[in-house]
């Protein structure tokens, strides 16, 4: 299943759906976009980033697609019950979209690592997040093995924006 769609509207304007947060959608992200710069007149004048009914996928993807927007700072963070075990996720340096306003278009079927990206570029000011409150699924789930039997997935840490806003139940408004 192809996870990110692109198309181009009012002659300048880039729109990339993403239906999930799976393998390479990253690449696929920065591909999409680099092919309708070089079919425009004059280039891209703002992007529209689409995750609604995204129900969310890989956490390294929503960093990954996170930081193709952003120069620097905190993406996300996961935080358990011991402080020691809080991970911190960062932008690296290099904005693919050098700057051009964004707008992240959610509504309440998107979830997990769409809060993630919607979360990430509002908090630092770099999108405007349009539509419906978010879903809320701002937990970390580990898949704990046991032996042959199976395993279980048991809630472990809690997903929060730059800002230190929990998504879990709250969602992105």
């Amino acid at each position: 299943i192809q996870s990110v769609k692109s198309d181009i509207k009012a002659e300048d304007i880039a729109y990339i759906r993403i239906s999930s947060f799976s393998e390479e959608g990253d690449k696929n992200i920065k591909d999409e976009l680099a092919k309708m710069q070089k079919k425009t007149k004059d280039g891209i004048k703002g992007l529209i980033i689409d995750v609604r009914n995204n129900p969310g996928g890989l956490l390294d993807q929503a960093v990954a697609i996170s930081d193709l927007f952003l120069d620097k700072g905190e993406i996300v963070s996961t935080r358990s019950r011991q402080e020691e075990d809080t991970l911190k996720y960062s932008a690296t340096e290099g904005d693919i979209a050098k700057g051009m306003p964004i707008v992240v278009i959610i509504n309440d079927g998107s979830a997990s690592a769409s809060e993630i990206l919607a979360g990430a570029l509002q908090d630092h000011k770099r999108a405007v997040v349009l539509g419906e409150k978010s879903f809320g699924k701002g937990s970390v789930q580990s898949v704990i093995p046991f032996g042959k039997y199976g395993a279980i997935r048991l809630t472990t840490a809690r997903y929060y924006t730059p800002s230190g806003r929990s998504i879990q139940a709250k969602g992105i408004e």
